[in-house]
């Protein structure tokens, strides 16, 4: 028996050691290393990081006046705890980021969001290959992404908004492949945008108020629900494909330079609930088959582009849409009685117009009797800094702005009594 007992005395002593020791050994030195790194002025007294006295085990002391916040852990193996999320949103902390804090390989959530970080992204990111949420957003951090970041299959998102990146967001991204939410906006990215056609689960994409340059990618992850582009340098068309998108509701391209025709596809999108196009150098609509019956549209704003030609009658078809924006372009006519309709007595089960700008273009001739029948807290409709034959200030919807004088208007063609 002696003889058998001996051998397994160290394996006994073992198991017993693994049982007390609540977070595993190397975690416990990267939170270490993390708290020292961080700038000793930015850790307020009574504050998430402040409280961690490395005396007690920090898996063990959660919660505790100790360790009061900042981390989770999860058990992986009996009586042995893994760090699974580092979250120190809104603490206020500064520093840079050396590569050794992020040597947690079993981390899903590291949230370092509305801090003062700076420096660039270490590379040994890409070791925290069971990452599923990385936010680093409103920051300070700069230089290139790494390519490497394009490794982690598991980021299900991804934020990297208001800080100063620059250069090219890394083609390494279609390697991104579980990724459903990506936030760049109010960087410094510039180039070419990636082709993230690839990634089939992409839902969220905001690439805002960067230097984006050349034409929109003409294949869009097939699951977008959202795309934001706006404030970047966009050229060109907007792809046809993007009838493709079946769950897609929300367009925003915005403060670019796409040109051209605002193509039919985005009038009879069926699911497609808000479009902005403004600020762009669109110059004609395309006007679709089905003359916009079949479109999902509740709000769109194509003002400040150089659209010339008629107003649209299908637009005061579309059964949902109710906030219409046309202004600053270059239309010239009369307003259709449909607008004017759609805006006081739309048809059962057709939304009104509510929101009615069309101000700044050359419209002319009267203004539609059902218009001028209007009070003021019935709708908001501008027609201000037109060719209208009559549209006095004392109008709330003449408000705004003066009509074109005759000269300028003559400018623009013909005009009609």
């Amino acid at each position: 028996m002696g003889s058998l007992y001996l051998p397994l005395f160290p394996l006994l002593m073992a198991l017993l050691l693994s049982v007390q020791s609540k977070t595993y050994w190397e975690d416990t030195q990267v939170l270490k290393q993390l708290k020292n790194a961080l700038d000793p002025t930015s850790i307020s007294s009574g504050s998430c990081v402040d409280s961690w006295d490395f005396s007690l085990d920090p898996c063990d002391s959660l919660f505790s006046q100790k360790f009061t916040c900042g981390f989770r852990c999860d058990a992986v193996v009996s009586g042995v705890s893994r760090v699974t999320e580092l979250n120190l949103d809104q603490a206020g902390y500064s520093g840079s980021l050396s590569s050794v804090f992020w040597n947690l390989p079993f981390l899903q959530t590291l949230d370092l969001s509305n801090n003062f970080f700076s420096g660039s992204i270490p590379d040994s990111f890409s070791n925290l290959t069971r990452l599923r949420s990385l936010s680093l957003s409103t920051n300070m951090f700069s230089g290139e992404v790494p390519p490497s970041i394009g490794s982690l299959s598991a980021l299900e998102e991804l934020y990297l908004n208001g800080n100063g990146f620059n250069g090219s967001v890394p083609a390494s991204f279609v390697g991104l492949v579980s990724l459903q939410r990506l936030e760049l906006q109010s960087n410094g990215f510039t180039g070419v945008f990636p082709d993230l056609g690839v990634l089939k689960n992409l839902y969220y994409l905001d690439g805002s108020d960067n230097g984006f340059s050349g034409e929109l990618p003409a294949v869009l992850p097939p699951s977008l629900v959202q795309l934001s582009m706006r404030n970047n340098s966009f050229e060109g068309v907007v792809p046809s494909s993007i009838r493709d998108l079946v769950n897609l509701q929300v367009v925003d391209l915005s403060h670019n330079r796409f040109s051209g025709s605002v193509p039919a596809v985005l009038f009879e999108h069926p699911s497609l609930e808000q479009l902005t196009l403004s600020f762009n150098q669109f110059s004609a609509m395309e006007t679709p088959v089905s003359d916009g019956i079949r479109s999902g549209l509740i709000a769109v704003d194509l003002s400040d582009n150089e659209i010339t030609g008629f107003l649209p009658p299908f637009l005061a078809l579309m059964p949902k849409l109710s906030a219409l924006s046309l202004e600053n372009n270059n239309f010239t006519g009369m307003i259709p009685i449909l607008y004017a309709f759609k805006t006081t007595a739309p048809e059962p089960g057709i939304s009104p117009f509510v929101r009615l700008l069309l101000g700044g273009n050359y419209l002319s001739g009267p203004i539609p009797e059902p218009l001028r029948r209007m009070k003021a807290d019935s709708a908001t409709v501008r027609l201000a800094g037109n060719c209208l034959f009559w549209c006095p200030t004392l109008f709330f919807f003449c408000q705004g702005g003066e009509q074109k004088s005759p000269v300028e208007c003559r400018s623009a063609g013909p005009i009609i009594p």
